[in-house]
Parts: structure tokens; C-alpha cells; sequence
């Protein structure tokens, strides 16, 4: 039998389309999401979003809140739950798997930690890790627990997401992530540390949403999508679709709740449909890859190889927003609108997509990822297997 120790990560050529193509769409919704958080300047509304008065903008925000934001990180936490369990099942037959996982997710706290300190403090990557860490002990209980211990944190969830995110509406200062309308550089650095800590606070949601993706690894729906998938791939983001229509129309100005209790009604009910949303946009990426199959055309190679290095795009989007929106760079974010922000963001996300085919025809991995592959697997080791 072939030692597990001389496994390695996986192959270019080996890798399942499903994953790839999902990442590297979805970063798209992430782009939007993030870069939002970078207006300043003007009355912050719900949710720190700004208020708006321009018609487009007021769409953006509500098409936003319905759509993208809470709806694109816990799609990217189920893959990372289900790439944990492939990564086990590649070495299950000694302790090696668990040592790969738990230093994999030491370095993704580590590169969480320096991407927040210094580019972006709503950092995801910090959060996956410990997840990592702490699901080790999860990769041989029941398929029934996991699935109830997914349904059981939601009620911590919704809770915590109707405190954190009922804040004062119209109130000239932010509540939190201070550092993005501070003129200081210095002043911001030495804040983002302090909100990097904070974020998983409002992001309690991936825990769950990976707890579902370590299920649906199990049985293989990615690359084999049942009926429960597709019904997923409907129902999904359908649900995330409603459950953020009450804060997207406060968000945009079309309507008006004085109410706190309301607010944080709409908030709890805005991030546990969230999840619901983000898995049924894997649940939906799911089908597109078995019906695309081997037919890959340039779009579709394009996306996957964004996903492939999906880590080195994400924090490309970071540089891009800091050098252009905030305040002691460009400064863009002080006079953009949501709507124009949001075309940044695409027009962001489509050139990293452009740069990681790029990458891809020269036969090179993301740096991002090259690094934290050799930290977690070494020098010596040959990608291998299926992920």
C-alpha cells in the first residue's frame, strides 16, 4: 500500500470543475459585498451600508443585500467544509490527515491575520482556519450530527446578527470598522487588528454553512448532484433572495422601519437565509459543472482558474480596493456611489479573472496559494489525487 505521508496536494489536471467554477464566480459577489464596506463620508444606514438618495444607487443596495452580502462567504464556506473532508479521505488511513489540516489551518489564521492587519479587516480567510482547526475533531461523527449540529448554531447566529448589526440608522460615525473612513494611515493600521478580531462576530453563519458542506462531501453531490441538490440549487437562493428583501428595501429607501425590534428581526432574518442563499448557489454551481461536463470553453476555463487560485484573487480585490476607495489612498470611496462601486468591483473581479488564466496558460499556481501549499506540505511534495 502507497504511504499517505508521500501524498501531496492535488493536481491541476485532477482537480473536480464544480469547486473551481463556483469559487471563482461567486468571487464576483464577494467583490460587491467587500467593497461597499469602503464608503465613507456620508450618513451610514442599516448594516453600515451608507444612505443613498440616487435611484441606481438605492436599487444597488437593495439588489445587494438580496443578492450578494451574507450570500457569497457561507457558499465558500460549505466548499471549504467539503474540501476538509477530501482532503481526509486522501489520508485517512494514519494521522497524517489531521497534521495537514491542523497546520493548513494555522496558516489560513496566519494569513487571515496579516491580509486583516494590513489590507482588509473583514477577513474571511482568519475564520476559515479555525474552522479547519476545530472541525479536525468533527471528520469522523455522524452524518446526523453534523447536520444537526449546522442547525443548532443557527439559533446563535440569528441572535448574534440581531445585536451586531442593529446600529443607529443615520448616524454620521460607523459603529464599527472604524479604520475605513479613517484618514490616517497610521490611525488605520493599528485599528484593523482590533475589527479583524470582531468580524467573525458578524459572520457566525459559515460555521454552519460548513458543517453542510463536510455532509455534502460525504455523498459526493458535487461531482453526483441528486434531486436534493437541485432542489437546493432552487430553493436555496430563492430563500436568501426573500429573507434579504425586508433589509434591502431599507437599505435602498423604500421603506422606513422606526422600530428596533423590527430591525433586528430583519437582521437575524437576513443571515440565516444567507446561508440558505449560499448553499443553494453551490448547490446551482453544482449542476451548471455536470451539465458544462468536459465542453470547456474559455469562460468557463477563465472562471475555474480564478477559483483554482481563488485565495490570490480575494486578496488582489484588497489591494485594489485600498489603493482606490480609501480615504488616505485615492479616496474613490468618499464620493462613489453604491452603484459605481459595485461596477468597480466587477470590473475588478473580471480583471483578476483575466490575470489568473493568464496564470493558468503559463502552467503557474497562485502565489497565495503556492505559498501556503509549501508551508503546509513542504517542498517535496507532488500534487496529488482529486479535490
Amino acid at each position: 500500500m502507497t504511504s499517505t505521508l508521500r501524498q501531496g496536494p492535488v493536481g491541476h489536471r485532477e482537480r473536480l470543475l464544480a469547486p473551481d467554477l463556483a469559487r471563482g464566480a461567486m468571487l464576483a459577489l464577494i467583490a460587491v459585498a467587500n467593497s461597499a464596506v469602503y464608503l465613507y463620508g456620508r450618513p451610514y444606514g442599516i448594516r453600515q451600508h451608507v444612505i443613498e438618495h440616487d435611484l441606481p444607487d438605492r436599487v444597488t443596495s437593495a439588489l445587494s443585500m438580496m443578492l450578494v452580502e451574507v450570500r457569497g462567504y457561507p457558499m465558500f464556506a460549505a466548499l471549504f467544509g467539503y474540501g476538509l473532508v477530501q482532503i481526509w479521505n486522501r489520508r485517512r488511513d494514519d494521522d497524517e490527515g489531521r497534521r495537514v489540516l491542523r497546520r493548513r489551518g494555522l496558516w489560513l489564521v496566519v494569513f487571515g491575520a496579516v491580509h486583516g492587519a494590513l489590507l482588509f479587516s473583514g477577513d474571511i480567510l482568519g475564520l476559515y482556519g479555525l474552522i479547519g482547526l476545530v472541525f479536525v475533531r468533527l471528520l469522523r461523527v455522524r452524518d446526523r450530527t453534523l447536520l444537526l449540529l449546522a442547525a443548532a448554531w443557527m439559533v446563535p447566529v440569528a441572535a448574534s446578527a440581531a445585536v451586531v448589526y442593529t446600529t443607529p440608522y443615520g448616524s454620521a460615525e460607523r459603529t464599527f470598522f472604524w479604520s475605513f473612513a479613517e484618514p490616517d494611515p497610521l490611525t488605520a493600521l493599528t485599528l484593523r487588528p482590533v475589527e479583524w478580531l470582531m468580524t467573525p462576530f458578524g459572520m457566525l453563519g459559515v460555521v454552519a454553512a460548513a458543517l453542510v458542506g463536510m455532509w455534502a462531501a460525504r455523498r459526493n453531490l458535487l461531482t453526483a448532484p441528486d434531486r436534493l441538490v437541485r432542489q437546493a440549487a432552487l430553493w436555496g437562493p430563492l430563500t436568501g433572495i426573500l429573507g434579504g428583501l425586508p433589509v434591502g428595501l431599507v437599505a435602498g429607501g423604500f421603506l422606513t422601519v422606526g422600530d428596533e425590534g423590527t430591525m433586528m428581526l430583519f437582521n437575524a432574518l437576513h443571515i440565516v437565509t444567507g446561508v440558505a442563499g449560499g448553499l443553494g448557489y453551490a448547490a446551482l454551481m453544482s449542476l451548471l459543472a455536470q451539465r458544462i461536463g468536459a465542453r470547456r470553453g474559455p469562460v468557463v476555463r477563465a472562471l475555474a482558474a480564478c477559483g483554482e487560485c481563488s485565495m490570490t484573487c480575494y486578496l488582489l480585490q484588497s489591494a485594489v480596493f485600498v489603493a482606490l476607495l480609501a480615504p488616505y489612498t485615492a479616496g474613490l470611496g468618499g464620493t462613489l456611489g453604491s452603484a459605481a462601486t459595485a461596477g468597480l468591483a466587477l470590473a475588478t473581479w473580471a480583471a483578476t479573472v483575466v490575470a489568473a488564466d493568464l496564470m493558468r496558460r503559463a502552467g503557474h499556481r497562485g502565489p497565495a496559494e503556492t505559498l501556503l501549499r509549501r508551508l503546509v506540505y513542504g517542498r517535496g511534495r507532488k500534487p496529488t489525487g482529486r479535490g
